[in-house]
């Protein structure tokens, strides 16, 4: 076989396996290389909203939660008109953290989604272990069955999976602190948002904003949860057209600046039409400006993002402060960036609920117990 013939094999073998072929001429000695397609289409429906009586699932698909918090939960979400159903496998605990092993915790996920009389699942921790659990569910199976799945940071793992099963799903508060009372803003503004009242943001100007209007489809989360999984089938960033939401606790500046570089050199940020910055909570603060003075995260990455002209909205109370608005993941948004503030909105349908971020208050949570929510530090 001479060389353009093992040429013209290599290619028919690759095509017939539904990759892309970076093009070679008759001329050039270099080896055909295989390229997969980088970006996907996302297309996600929207549950249902939430009747009064319906059955909610807590499940814990990272680290343990006491049973107290989920006891607690639970009456929570009886005094909302909806009935709690608990995991099997919630209360277990494995190596001293875990809340079961990948097999019970996947076991739990299958349950939830597979019971047609459970209409939602509400995660009760983060933490750590998702990422464990991507090649143990197909996208079909979380398809199947279209239900919100309710949690954030270490759940933003399988807000990915669900976008790219095109399925919405919604970053917000947790069992750990619903079970402060659940009537606080964060949770009843969740609450509603199950039973069909879909939040419009109106946020406050911000220094670090770069102005300007875009509409796409909404991903991200935990930034050092979502981008270790760049290339896997749990990655909505491969999505084209999108709005990325990022968010992060006790970290340094420098690892967020890692992970948003690894999401540039990876193409992520092409594919952004705008950017969402929300908390980042008990961050580094070792970058200083000519003066020495400290820098916020927001104007780190602000200097990195401000060379692709696309808007950027800062200042979002979401994720792991003291006030965690929710957010439909999946869902096609509009952002609207201004010099006098900005806008949020998400374009599906629903009563429209204006809220108004710098109206809305909470009543602070130790930085012990917030850290515990988030499954950093016990």
């Amino acid at each position: 076989m001479n060389k353009k013939q093992f040429i013209a094999t290599v290619a028919m073998v690759i095509a017939m396996s539904g990759l892309m072929l970076t093009s070679c001429s008759d001329e050039d000695d270099n080896i055909v290389t295989p390229e997969r397609e980088k970006t996907v289409l996302l297309n996600c429906v929207k549950p249902d909203y939430l009747q009064a009586g319906d059955r909610v699932a807590l499940i814990s698909p990272s680290y343990y939660t006491p049973m107290e918090n989920v006891e607690k939960t639970a009456d929570v979400l009886r005094s909302w008109g909806l009935e709690p159903v608990v995991g099997p496998n919630v209360g277990k605990v494995v190596d001293g953290r875990y809340a079961g092993t990948v097999a019970e915790r996947v076991s739990d996920i299958r349950w939830a989604l597979n019971d047609p009389t459970i209409k939602a699942i509400i995660c009760n921790r983060g933490g750590y272990g998702t990422i464990q659990l991507i090649n143990q569910l197909s996208l079909a199976e979380l398809s199947a069955s279209p239900k919100w799945l309710v949690g954030f940071s270490d759940i933003s793992t399988l807000h990915g999976l669900l976008s790219r099963a095109g399925v919405m799903s919604i970053h917000g508060t947790m069992s750990s602190f619903l079970a402060n009372g659940g009537a606080d803003a964060t949770s009843t503004l969740m609450r509603d948002l199950l039973m069909g009242h879909v939040p419009a943001y109106e946020l406050p100007a911000h220094e670090q904003n770069i102005t300007g209007q875009a509409s796409g489809v909404l991903v991200g989360g935990n930034i050092c949860t979502f981008a270790p999984n760049l290339g896997s089938q749990a990655d909505a960033t491969a999505g084209r057209d999108i709005i990325l939401f990022v968010e992060e606790v006790e970290e340094s500046m420098h690892n967020i600046d890692r992970q948003m570089r690894i999401l540039q050199m990876n193409g992520v940020l092409d594919r952004c039409r705008g950017i969402i910055l929300g908390e980042f909570t008990d961050c580094g603060t070792e970058f200083k400006d000519a003066s020495g003075a400290t820098i916020s995260v927001e104007a780190m990455l602000h200097e990195l993002l401000k060379n692709y002209h696309i808007p950027v909205l800062c200042g979002l109370p979401a994720g792991h402060g003291d006030v965690n608005l929710p957010l439909v993941m999946g869902a096609p948004v509009t952002i609207d960036v201004r010099s006098d503030g900005a806008t949020l909105q998400f374009n599906i349908d629903g009563i429209q609920q204006h809220v108004n971020t710098a109206d809305i208050t909470a009543t602070p949570t130790p930085t012990a117990v917030r850290m515990r929510m988030a499954g950093k530090r016990e």
